[in-house]
């Protein structure tokens, strides 16, 4: 068993989510997912073309070098820390860029004011601030969309914006880590089905897909739990997720939203796109809280039940 490993690892991860908690996220010129997005932009138009064959090919080629370059430049950096200075300076470079792959006090920070806004009253701060957190145009949305908008963002987003991160970094560490966050960055900026993106962007969206995959389900099921600790309706939610996790055009969004539709045994919706669970309780601005719950706990069970068990298992099995 390699005990340094485990200890190192269970340090990085510690660290990294304390300094979520105390500092959210660091300033935009040192954050590793504004460079990606900044690498991705100047890319993207050298690797277009005409033919819609060869762009499919550019597409994989963009999709891999962005993800080799980032998640090596990372492996490089913490290899010579860990080798030529203090455990300790390593460990803490280490749990500065392991935070930057995951946001759990950020989606907390853009959330939980748009519930507070429409408790207020103040429809249009709460469309301005939506804005921050979805695609969508939320210009004729009425109450009940911008909080079924909210809620959708942060069930969906406790996969991609924390328990993904922490399941890679659990694997093969920090620059797994790396990868994943380039994997769903280039998604988020070119994984369209647009005229302009569908064959760049192919590769991209199939690799976060196949991402997210395995991490979506899990945090689903734990999502169930939640919603049982958390005094939700977690046989409702258990239902909904089996019977409406297919429901939405991405193969994983559909599994939190829908097991958290049923935890509050309300309807969310993406006009013309899905409906998910049934409309017993109309949504009110503490279901924005209420999710926020639901996501913080399903951090806790992920980290508690996969996380750590597989940082062990992976010091078993290193040399």
């Amino acid at each position: 068993m390699n005990l340094s490993f485990i200890i190192e690892s269970m340090l990085i991860l510690l660290l990294a989510l304390i300094l979520d908690l105390l500092f959210g996220e660091p300033p935009e010129k040192l954050h590793p997912t504004v460079w990606i997005g900044k690498t991705i932009d100047f890319l993207k138009p050298r690797f277009k073309g005409s033919n819609p064959k060869i762009e499919k090919i550019k597409g994989i080629i963009l999709g891999l070098t962005v993800i080799i370059i980032f998640s090596f430049i990372v492996y490089i950096i913490l290899y010579f820390l860990r080798k030529y200075l203090m455990p300790i300076v390593y460990i803490i470079f280490a749990s500065a860029i392991l935070k930057t792959t995951f946001a759990v006090k950020c989606m907390d920070k853009l959330s939980r004011p748009i519930g507070e806004a429409i408790k207020e009253g103040r429809i249009e701060d709460a469309k301005s601030m939506l804005r921050r957190i979805v695609r969508r145009d939320p210009t004729k949305f009425d109450d009940q969309k911008i909080i079924s908008a909210t809620v959708e963002c942060v069930a969906e987003s406790t996969v991609d914006g924390i328990t993904s991160p922490l399941f890679y970094y659990s694997i093969l560490g920090v620059p797994l880590a790396i990868a994943y966050r380039a994997i769903n960055t280039l998604d988020s900026m070119v994984g369209y089905k647009d005229k302009e993106h569908m064959n760049l962007g192919w590769f991209s969206a199939r690799m976060d897909s196949l991402a997210n995959y395995i991490p979506a389900r899990i945090t689903a099921i734990l999502m169930v739990v939640s919603a049982w600790l958390l005094n939700e309706d977690w046989r409702r939610s258990w239902e909904i997720l089996k019977r409406d996790r297919n429901k939405t055009e991405s193969l994983n969004a559909g599994w939190t939203m829908s097991a958290i539709a049923g935890a509050f045994n309300t309807q969310l919706e993406k006009p013309g796109f899905y409906i998910l669970g049934d409309s017993i309780n109309l949504l009110k601005p503490d279901h924005i809280t209420r999710s926020i719950r639901i996501m913080k706990l399903t951090t806790f069970l992920f980290i508690i039940i996969i996380v750590l068990p597989m940082i062990i298992i992976m010091g078993v099995i290193l040399p």
